[in-house]
């Protein structure tokens, strides 16, 4: 149904204990499969990272610095570092907008103004085991640099979306050098720092020809639009900013007269590469904080895996006890403390498994986190389960 005078519409949806309880069977093995998944996600990443801090500290122990304005041929296949300053064979251009910079490199930037939606779901479940879920589809305005797909909306209606006549993107100047080194594409990719570069009233009235609504320059950008201060669905905002020409430090193998990556040992790759003059030590040392980030960010995502897979193994039990709403609720918070039990018991497990192939004194610290968190949940889970007997009789 429809709320009159407000961009919302709310969805009341029933579902009965035995459709509920299929679907949480279904769930098993879904939970299986994310459990699956997160086991292979943390033993390979536990890999990836001892390859990777092996790799550099490998390519730490045999880099060497060279001059930039000359390639020596002896050096070819070695781990190189080099410093000095990039140069191009020409401008990097933007042709759409007429735009052309001598720098590294060059990015367009475009929002428009769309309809966004945002749903806000309560369930309630009935005595019997049956669900009610409300669903509130709230329709807003929002600025947005990628195209949303009004025709996916629960109400399409009066919510429809333009066209991105033109879509951010971004150019790498051709021929780019540091020194006498080529420097290719792949280490240009989010290289430097960018900095924004003001719009002209000629790229305004060009564009204005091309898209016949009024175009100005607000702030340095340019708006596609009548009021920048009242935006209307349609309206755009595009703005330019650019990477200068400027030092920069690479660490790569050389390859020619240029740089390609450098193949370790471990079966990984050193190319790196820094804005301005920074000592190979310092780049390897860069290069291993983002290694520990990784590592750390995919075993938060394996573990959640693990956590979610659990979680719906054991949701039937739940959607067995949800005949009494409040018993529902109750093996509810259970089984996600249980789902937490295992996560911790079997993640660190994993981990471990990884560390003890190359590592093995590592590996059995995490073993023993592992133990003493499991042990402090399940003697939180006992302690819970004490209590709960010993309120029966007073109930």
């Amino acid at each position: 149904m429809e709320n009159p005078g407000t961009d919302q519409f709310t969805e009341v949806t029933n579902t009965s204990w035995f459709a509920r309880l299929g679907q949480a069977i279904v769930g098993v093995l879904i939970g299986f499969v994310l459990i699956a998944v997160s086991i292979g996600v943390l033993f390979w990443n536990e890999g990836r990272a001892i390859r990777t801090a092996q790799g550099l500290s490998e390519g730490a122990g045999i880099v060497r610095s060279v001059a930039a304005d000359r390639v020596d041929p002896s050096n070819n296949g070695r781990l190189i570092h080099v410093s000095g300053m990039l140069s191009t064979a020409g401008p990097v251009a933007d042709p759409d907008f007429a735009l052309r910079v001598r720098g590294v490199r060059l990015m367009r930037h475009v929002e428009v103004y769309q309809w966004k939606e945002e749903t806000h779901s309560e369930t309630r479940t009935k005595f019997g085991g049956g669900e009610e879920r409300t669903t509130t589809y709230k329709y807003v305005r929002a600025w947005s640099d990628k195209p949303i797909d009004s025709d996916r909306f629960r109400e399409p209606r009066g919510h429809t979306n333009p066209v991105m006549t033109y879509q951010s993107r971004e150019s790498l100047a051709a021929g780019a050098r540091l020194g006498a080194f080529a420097v290719p594409e792949t280490l240009l990719h989010g290289f430097g720092e960018a900095r924004r570069l003001p719009a002209t009233e000629a790229q305004a009235s060009a564009l204005q020809l091309r898209v016949n609504k009024p175009v100005s320059v607000n702030d340095g950008v340019l708006y596609v639009g009548r009021d920048p201060s009242q935006p209307a669905i349609g309206d755009m905002r595009i703005s330019f900013s650019e990477v200068p020409l400027q030092t920069a430090s690479v660490v790569a193998a050389q390859s020619g007269d240029g740089f390609a990556p450098f193949a370790t040992r471990t079966g990984t790759t050193v190319e790196l590469i820094s804005a301005g003059t920074v000592p190979p030590a310092v780049m390897f040392q860069h290069a291993e904080e983002e290694n520990v980030t990784m590592t750390w960010v995919l075993r938060l995502i394996g573990a959640i895996l693990m956590l979610v897979g659990f979680s719906f193994v054991l949701r039937p039990l739940a959607v067995v006890g949800s005949v009494i709403p409040l018993l529902g609720d109750v093996i509810g918070a259970g089984t996600l403390l249980v789902a937490m039990v295992c996560t911790a018991a079997i993640a660190p497990v994993v981990i471990a498994l990884g560390w003890l192939w190359y590592r093995p004194l590592v590996g059995i610290g995490v073993l023993a986190v592992g133990a003493a968190a499991t042990w402090g949940l399940m003697k939180l889970l006992r302690a819970r389960s004490a209590a709960r007997k010993a309120a029966l009789p007073a109930a």
